[in-house]
């Protein structure tokens, strides 16, 4: 299992010792570029020692890996997601450890914070109870632990200007923490999938919302990601009527979340929680948690600030 991903065994060989001669910073393009960078990393620079105890994997073990964890954040099972926890937490060790792919291991450290919650609410499922906040399914859950969970270093420097530009969109500015959510306060965050920026816009959503994806990638741009983001969840907020149906939607699509509203006829987050992708069950408590501690507001509370 620990030989299964590529970054993995090329991270062992750079934390062995090995050294890569100088060259340019590497701008990682998608799962090929990644799977070659590590098989060359691997040959050129792992020790003997490492070389015997690691088998470098193929390229279908690469793909597999992929697609199964993928598939794990998709898919409503918070068991599988649970089960991924040991092999992200090894591929983010090796990440860390690979120069010029800082971006993606910030956003694979956010999906290890939603794999290991995941498997806290698989060990101590709870059943939602009428009225706020629990009626986002393991809002507790995400409460007791981002309570503790230090503010990014970023943020002094970012707030303001996100604040400022979700108030200028008409959002209440307390939701420009779901940027905490999303990337860690990190402008440059990335996800294999082609997510980038402090809000992990796909390019296709940047673009609808007015943003330019190439030369210059104006996703990685604190202000103008941060109106763009905002413009979507106060769409979503109106064809939904509530923040955590609009933070689904945000992060699982629009069209998913009204095709589960109108199958079950339920009419609010709690109510199709279960057959949202796992990713989404963790992503919106967690977003209503952290607008919490970080400003002291319920997501109840908060309503767009024009009509």
């Amino acid at each position: 299992m620990r030989a299964r991903w590529t970054i993995l065994l090329a991270g062992s060989a750079l934390a062995a010792g090995a050294q890569p001669a100088p060259s340019p910073t590497p701008e990682p393009a998608g799962t090929d570029d990644l799977y070659s960078l590590g098989q060359q990393l691997f040959e050129a620079y792992a020790s003997p020692e490492v070389k015997e105890e690691y088998r470098f994997p193929t390229k279908d073990e690469w793909d597999q890996f992929a697609a199964r964890l993928q598939h794990a954040l998709d898919n409503n099972s918070l068991e599988e997601l649970a089960g991924f926890e040991t092999e992200a937490r090894a591929a983010l060790a090796a990440l860390r450890a690979l120069p010029g792919y800082e971006d993606y291991a910030d956003w694979l450290e956010l999906r290890i914070d939603e794999i290991d919650a995941a498997r806290l609410a698989v060990a101590r499922p709870v059943a939602p109870t009428p009225g706020p906040p629990s009626a986002v399914p393991h809002y507790d859950l995400w409460l007791a632990r981002e309570r503790g969970r230090p503010v990014p270093a970023g943020a002094a420097a970012l707030m303001p200007v996100l604040r400022a530009a979700f108030a200028a969109e008409g959002v209440p500015p307390e939701l420009a923490w779901i940027a905490e959510a999303e990337s860690s306060m990190n402008p440059g965050a990335r996800s294999p999938s082609g997510a980038r920026g402090l809000f992990q816009l796909m390019p296709e959503t940047a673009r609808a919302q007015g943003l330019s994806t190439f030369l210059p990638d104006e996703r990685a741009d604190p202000d103008k990601s941060a109106r763009a983001s905002a413009r979507l969840l106060r769409s979503l907020y109106s064809k939904f009527g509530g923040w955590p149906l609009a933070l689904a939607a945000y992060n699982a699509g629009e069209g998913r979340v009204r095709r589960l509203l109108a199958s079950s006829g339920a009419s609010d987050f709690a109510g199709v929680a279960a057959s949202l992708p796992a990713e989404t069950r963790m992503y919106v408590p967690k977003v209503c948690a952290l607008v919490n501690v970080r400003t002291g507001a319920s997501l109840e509370s908060l309503r767009p600030l024009r009509g």
